[in-house]
């Protein structure tokens, strides 16, 4: 989610170009995306392989192990690699960060999307590693009516955490706020709130607790832009103004 820049939002929205100038290098940036994108699913990934080994008859309780791991590790990791990328760790963010005012150039875009979606993917490898499960294409189908409602639902209430509070001068709470909101979504939604697309391909690959089979990600893919557009929409309609 850069140097004074906002958790999971980069650039600031209205900031200044001489502000601009101050980010660190592209490359740089980069490595943080794809890092912090990595580290991501691999809590997700990792907690859900442990969930499933501490508690296997417990659906329940899985999902609180893995919830709350993800709640704390996203808040942590939003606060490590804000100052560096800004900590988007979601191409929806990089996006609606852009369609918002932040004056990224699409080759900055690729570059930050590439890095997460490879972070993703490299995630879920390492925390298949760390539990020696073996690194397979996951079997789980997701893509029900249900679901992908969900998807909107959780996609959208995500973009309008970040840009509220960074609309409203309050950036300093991004990284809890969003990490407390996905905390929440995996309970409220009945996808579990994958909300980013960059982890949505990662979850491919592990058959595991968090996995979703590849049937199902194109309809979640199409679902997370639809609720990301809606939550661009809010944003802009009760949001107009950046303050602060």
């Amino acid at each position: 989610m850069t140097d004074h820049r906002p958790p999971s939002e980069g650039v600031a929205l209205g900031d200044e170009p001489t502000q601009a100038a101050t980010e660190p290098p592209l490359w740089r940036r980069a490595i943080g995306e794809a890092l912090g994108t990595g580290l991501l699913v691999a809590i997700v990934v990792g907690s859900g392989i442990a969930a499933q080994q501490l508690s296997p008859n417990d659906t329940g309780l899985m999902l609180l192990e893995n919830s709350l791991a993800t709640t704390l590790g996203l808040a942590v990791l939003i606060a490590m690699f804000q100052k560096v990328s800004g900590a988007h760790f979601n191409p929806i963010v990089t996006l609606a960060d852009r369609v918002l005012g932040t004056r990224r150039s699409v080759g900055e875009i690729i570059i930050y999307v590439a890095a997460q979606v490879v972070g993703g993917i490299g995630g879920a490898v390492l925390a298949n590693a760390m539990f020696a499960t073996s690194t397979s294409i996951s079997s789980t189908d997701r893509a029900t009516a249900g679901h992908l409602l969900a998807e909107v639902v959780a996609t959208a209430g995500l973009v309008l955490v970040i840009f509220a509070l960074v609309r409203g001068g309050r950036a300093e709470a991004v990284a809890p706020a969003v990490g407390a909101y996905i905390g929440a979504a995996y309970w409220f939604t009945s996808s579990t709130s994958f909300a980013n697309p960059a982890v949505t391909i990662g979850r491919i690959f592990t058959d595991t607790f968090a996995g979703i089979a590849p049937t199902s990600v194109l309809p979640f893919l199409g679902a997370q832009v639809v609720g990301a557009a809606i939550g661009v929409a809010v944003v802009m309609l009760v949001f107009p103004v950046r303050k602060g």
